[in-house]
């Protein structure tokens, strides 16, 4: 039996095991996307817009400028590269910075501190532009502009619905129940109210109870995603007039830059996203070896669960799952771990449904994965209690997880099991090809 190495980020270190190679079906990894020089995309996506007008063309002098931009939880996406050259641009259009003004698309999220602030938009932004936090419970600085289809309210804030013209700045990104991020995302739920976000966010569950997630509601997902189609609806009762939103690559560059109709340009950024994450995968195996990719990306349990997404398309039914990430901030946000107190699925989903939150949601999801699959986290001991909470099995080290996922996989008469190695779950979207 012939052994294959591999090395896995472990917080700021790396953790190695050994596997049989004769068992490895596949080892997954996205496209090398090369980074982009950021001004020249930036400029080419406002000059040259996808479906729209040169962003210097739909602003005129006078025009009272709105700039949605996505919130320090987002700052992956770089903003800070790329709002200055959207700022000069505005300006070369007759848009004076006092015209101008940004409203953070905080949805339920907290303030920024002044710090966040500047590491949002950049240094020189924020000297020069006024910056507005978003406060979903503040009813002062909220409006109703509609109703959607699906009977949601549509509560924003005040400055965003009344400037004469929005730009929203995001980045796209696969979302766990919106199918991706961006674009409308920095409407509802960026300035939305609390009940208007709840009202939204509650077609990601099922429409019956008991049936738990709702599976139009998944990653990658935008075609008939109830959830993502209240969300384009809800954006266009304000009609931004633009979209400027980045692309990542997988060492967390921007590799490109959409600019255009917040509709049609984000789909087509959506389509980018897909082509660089997506990898075809042979089949499901028996045991997915799932890392976060290091630190930053595994701070958190709740920031490394894109861990999980990646997992549940290749594990099959009934599988080992092993998780990789060193989450020496376990505890953030408390809301995530803290939603683990339920002994059963019904009673997670019952109280999710009368309160939902994106951390409630996404704990919700992996509390469900536990009891499809077997899974065990590799992680800091000291988490260890925490993490029997979430209903997984807490281990030190990735070969101390695959030695207990050996006698598992012996214990069930598997001699002929097949293993995935997933060394950086955030860079792929697995899918299985049609026969």
């Amino acid at each position: 039996m012939s052994l294959k190495k591999f090395e896995f980020g472990f917080g700021n270190t790396t953790q190695s095991v050994e596997l049989p190679e004769e068992h490895i079906q596949e080892v997954l990894h996205g496209r090398n996307v090369p980074a982009v020089d950021v001004k020249e995309a930036t400029l080419r996506c406002l000059r040259q817009p996808i479906a729209s007008k040169p962003l210097q063309e739909l602003v005129s002098a006078g025009d009272k400028v709105c700039l949605v931009v996505a919130d320090a939880t987002r700052i992956w996406n770089r903003s800070h590269e790329f709002l200055i050259h959207v700022v000069n641009e505005l300006n070369l259009a007759g848009i004076p910075d006092e015209d101008m003004y940004i409203v953070f698309a905080q949805g339920t999220h907290r303030a920024h501190t002044p710090e966040e602030n500047v590491r949002v938009v950049g240094e020189e932004v924020a000297r020069r532009i006024r910056m507005y936090q978003h406060d979903c419970l503040n009813n002062d600085e909220l409006t109703l502009v509609g109703t959607t289809k699906l009977g949601t309210p549509v509560v924003l804030n005040k400055r965003v619905v009344e400037a004469d013209k929005i730009i929203v700045a995001g980045g796209i990104t696969p979302h766990l129940f919106a199918g991706y991020g961006g674009g409308r995302k920095l409407i509802l739920p960026g300035v939305a109210s609390f009940d208007t976000i709840q009202k939204n966010h509650c077609h990601a569950l099922a429409d019956r109870f008991g049936d738990g997630i709702n599976p139009k509601t998944r990653n990658c997902i935008i075609h008939d995603n109830p959830v993502s189609d209240d969300m384009i609806e809800a954006m266009h009762m304000v009609n931004p007039v633009f979209m400027v939103n980045s692309i990542i690559n997988a060492e967390g560059k921007i590799c490109c830059m959409i600019g255009g109709d917040p509709d049609k340009a984000w789909v087509e950024g959506t389509k980018i996203v897909y082509e660089n994450q997506k990898v075809s995968i042979k089949g499901r195996a028996d045991v997915t070896f799932a890392c976060a990719g290091g630190y930053p990306k595994d701070i958190s349990l709740y920031q490394g669960c894109k861990c999980y997404d990646p997992s549940d398309e290749t594990t099959k039914k009934g599988g080992i799952i092993i998780a990789i990430m060193e989450a020496r901030d376990i505890h953030e946000p408390p809301a995530y771990l803290d939603s683990f107190k339920y002994e059963t699925e019904e009673e997670m989903e019952k109280a999710l449904r009368e309160c939902f939150t994106i951390p409630f949601f996404v704990a919700f999801n992996l509390f469900c994965m536990t009891h499809r699959y077997t899974i065990y986290l590799v992680t800091k001991p000291e988490n260890f209690a925490e993490v029997r909470r979430t209903n997984q099995i807490p281990v030190a080290t990735v070969e101390e997880a695959w030695k207990l996922a050996e006698a598992q996989l012996k214990r069930e008469g598997k001699d002929d099991y097949t293993i995935t190695v997933i060394p950086h779950c955030g860079a792929v979207v697995p899918f299985q090809p049609e026969k």
